[in-house]
């Protein structure tokens, strides 16, 4: 049975998941309190609701956190594994009309590939955990990467 479609939602015709063009490695979890039914709907509403996160990566990738530090800003890649992979028009509650899936923060996306901007608030490299300052994913979400924000790299242009 296919999932629920709200009125102006399009879906493609199949699942982009049934055709994969490269693999991903999952390098770790995340640990947070959301679940389904409870998880805001984005880290500046995480930020409001709770009082850190922490990130388990897999033992293997605790060398990768040499030279991260405790109140470094990082970019967090993650899977939101149990979204919706086929919707192409999306009509949120929240938005007055429905809308192209990239015009949309939404898990449901062709890769669910979500990212946010947290503060390290611990580090625990031992045993390859980060502490993190919030996250709006539910608990055991796969985490894709990590990388350092940059203010240099990472803040667009000011438009001119």
């Amino acid at each position: 049975m296919p999932p629920e479609m709200r009125d102006g939602e399009v879906a493609l015709d199949r699942d982009p998941a049934e055709t994969t063009d490269a693999g991903v490695v999952f390098i770790g979890r995340i640990r947070s309190p959301w679940s389904r039914g409870n998880a805001p709907k984005n880290i500046r509403a995480a930020r409001e609701e709770m009082d850190g996160a922490t990130i388990e990566l897999d033992p293997r990738f605790a060398p990768a956190l040499t030279g991260l530090k405790i109140g470094q800003p990082i970019l967090v890649l993650y899977w939101m594994h149990d979204a919706r992979r086929d919707l192409v028009i999306q009509a949120p509650r929240h938005v007055d009309a429905p809308r192209g899936t990239f015009a949309l923060r939404s898990p449901n996306r062709p890769n669910p590939v979500a990212l946010s901007a947290v503060r390290i608030t611990a580090l625990d490299l031992e045993n390859a955990v980060i502490g993190i300052d919030a996250i709006d994913c539910f608990d055991g979400t796969p985490v894709v990467d990590i990388k350092p924000w940059l203010e240099t790299v990472d803040v667009p242009p000011a438009n001119t």
